[in-house]
């Protein structure tokens, strides 16, 4: 296969060459199984911002509390595949009428959302270090896309020994 018949192949895939590179940047989103992924982050002024995860559907929410800003989320998509219609003629790509949103934290939305968690126990539970855990959860560091995989791998183990208590 000669590489314009690859590049063609990944376009045709929604990905496109970034300039004269070989770096590929995505320009189709993945939408699995009628699910848009929304990232829950702490704001800066202390409230809640949601964002698409794929970087070429253009919405994010906000709002004070978590149920807010989930809420203009959903609003946010259904505005800006409105808007796209109006000027294009159709809906976008991305665009579904019965889209769900799949959300996600980040570290320090996650504590934010849940304050009663001490980050340091969490942490010493999980088998990471406790000073870094603080560290995401006030938002000076970010965890690894492996470190996210890890840190879920071993939270969904507590959550499985949760769900087995009985008072």
């Amino acid at each position: 296969m000669k590489f314009s018949e690859f590049y063609k192949l990944l376009e045709e895939h929604g990905w496109r060459k970034d300039g004269g590179s070989l770096k590929l940047l995505r320009t189709k989103p993945i939408i699995m199984n009628n699910k848009l992924v929304g990232v829950i982050e702490k704001a800066s002024d202390g409230g809640y911002g949601i964002y698409a995860l794929e970087d070429v559907i253009p919405v994010t929410g906000y709002g004070l509390t978590e149920e807010e800003a989930k809420k203009d989320f959903v609003e946010q998509i259904k505005e800006q595949a409105d808007y796209y219609k109006e000027k294009k003629g159709t809906y976008p790509e991305w665009y579904e009428e019965n889209l769900e949103v799949e959300y996600r934290y980040d570290m320090s939305a996650f504590f934010m959302s849940f304050p009663f968690i001490n980050a340091s126990e969490l942490a010493k539970s999980l088998g990471i270090n406790p000073s870094l855990m603080r560290k995401y959860k006030s938002g000076l560091a970010k965890a690894s896309s492996k470190q996210k995989d890890l840190i879920q791998e071993k939270f969904s183990g507590l959550v499985e020994r949760l769900e087995l208590v009985k008072f």
